[in-house]
């Protein structure tokens, strides 16, 4: 691991695939074994290491939503998990960490040098949420909602108002 940051890679992460579902019980564990289990997911360590993440989804077979990967990674529970248990807890990240993976990072692995971070003479595509998620409970980051879209400075997506 300490070789990612060494080697300047970038860890792409896919955090939706993090949560503690049935299948992890009924395939994973019992073919890895619990020793092997446990490396999954390494995220926390990797930002420990040094590492840079970037994030995305496997669209189309989960949700391309990224709020909903961000909770994962920040919980490491489903946004509908109930009552599943926390998968490997050590290696759930921050939210900064995980909003930064899914912006600045997934803009330095595509070199796009002008996007990831809101300064000047960066290019103004930005997403307005419809709430901080940083005001509230980590366990309803999912329940955040993109209110506005903007690319490249124009008005792409508002919300429609109940």
């Amino acid at each position: 691991m300490p070789r990612f940051a060494r080697l300047g890679a970038v860890a792409n992460i896919q955090p939706l695939w993090t949560a503690h579902e049935p299948q992890m019980d009924e395939l994973t564990i019992p073919f890895l074994g619990p020793e092997r289990a446990a490396w999954q997911y390494p995220f926390g360590a990797l930002l420990r290491s040094g590492a840079r993440l970037t994030a995305g989804s496997d669209w189309p077979v989960s949700s391309p939503d990224p709020l909903h990967g961000i909770h994962v990674a920040v919980n490491r529970v489903a946004p509908d998990g109930g009552d599943t248990p926390v998968f490997l807890p050590g290696e759930r990240i921050g939210l900064a960490e995980a909003l930064t993976a899914c912006a600045a990072g997934s803009a330095y692995v595509n070199h796009l040098d002008d996007t990831g971070e809101v300064r000047p003479g960066a290019l103004a595509d930005l997403v307005v949420l419809d709430r901080d998620p940083f005001d509230a409970p980590v366990e309803a980051i999912a329940e955040t909602r993109v209110a506005l879209t903007y690319v490249g400075g124009a008005r792409v997506y508002a919300a429609q108002e109940a």
